[in-house]
């Protein structure tokens, strides 16, 4: 079973006392790739020195909207330089992770804004990917992405929204990153959502060390869970999981460019 993880944040140090054998145990287990992305512009560095020492490691760089207090005018600059002087680099792959977060009330909502379509204006200016991060903002992102259009789409980190909002996703060219929170017993709605998603419209993600999947309750998440994760979505959607494996693979070699 070979497997892509779209969405690891393996940069963290949580995995610095066992990030080469992790790395082993993960490629042991199927995943071929990994991605790993930026989050705010004092990390870029560490995660690009991490990807270059793992041919199967791929970056995206972005500004999350969670370190938004954080996030200067300077930063957004620096990443236009930085995806101006890494450009055509096989192993830059996206721009991310960034979107807009409507959970936390404290984060401010136009400044989110200003700084979410400066980095699809980045990814449109590179003719690169989004990988974004949505939450209970689905509403406000899609009407942006019909703005913005981004001719190679992007993913829609960890999806939790509707069916209609997916159809709207996959209509403007983007696919839906599917992975440990969709397999706890409470996500009722998305269990409703999932068997409907067309296969060519997902991809498999783990947001290492985030978002442990029901099978490892409140331990650190990890790309070795990935056939895990893909086995419990694989049984919510009512296909095999080698069908689910492949065309999440598949998805992921399209959407970044890679030879299957």
């Amino acid at each position: 079973m070979r497997l892509i993880d779209t969405h690891t944040h393996l940069d963290f140090p949580d995995f610095d006392p066992d990030r080469r054998e992790l790395l082993t145990a993960a490629a042991a287990a199927g995943v071929e790739r990994m991605v790993v992305l930026g989050v705010y512009e004092a990390n870029w560095q560490r995660v690009w020195d991490l990807v270059k020492a793992e041919p199967a490691l791929h970056a995206a760089f972005g500004l999350h909207p969670v370190y938004l207090d954080q996030h200067q005018p300077a930063h957004l600059t620096a990443l236009g330089d930085w995806l101006a002087r890494l450009h055509g680099d096989p192993q830059l792959c996206a721009v991310g992770e960034f979107g807009l977060d409507y959970y936390l009330a404290e984060l401010d909502r136009e400044r989110q804004q200003a700084l979410f379509e400066a980095q699809l204006r980045l990814a449109a200016d590179f003719d690169l990917p989004a990988l974004l991060h949505v939450r209970r903002s689905h509403a406000a992102v899609i009407a942006t992405l019909k703005r913005v259009k981004l001719a190679r789409g992007g993913i829609i980190h960890a999806f939790a929204g509707s069916y209609e909002e997916a159809r709207e996703y996959l209509r403007l060219g983007f696919r839906l990153g599917l992975g440990g929170a969709a397999t706890w017993p409470q996500a009722l709605r998305l269990h409703k959502v999932l068997p409907r998603l067309p296969l060519e419209s997902v991809v498999l993600e783990t947001d290492a060390p985030d978002m442990a999947p029901a099978m490892f309750p409140g331990v650190r998440n990890s790309p070795v869970h990935l056939p895990e994760i893909a086995r419990a979505l694989a049984g919510i959607m009512g296909v095999e999981v080698e069908v689910l494996a492949e065309a999440s693979t598949r998805n992921a070699c399209e959407l970044f460019g890679w030879g299957g």
